[in-house]
């Protein structure tokens, strides 16, 4: 059975986990009322998409 010879020392194995990590969401301003939104997504704050209003919200 394959056992290590060493100790992996905490730089080597963070090295290996580098890609492991969370990332920031795309946000975009709004072009209609300039609330940040994720990208290709209906605005929360206004309901507008792609220039029309697709969600009516309440406000």
């Amino acid at each position: 059975m394959a056992v290590p010879k060493r100790k992996t020392s905490r730089t080597k194995r963070d090295m290996r986990r580098g890609h492991i990590k969370l990332s920031v969401p795309g946000l975009t301003p709004c072009p209609n009322c300039g609330e940040l939104r994720k990208s290709h997504m209906v605005c929360p704050s206004c309901g507008y998409y792609d220039g029309k209003q697709v969600v009516n919200t309440s406000k």
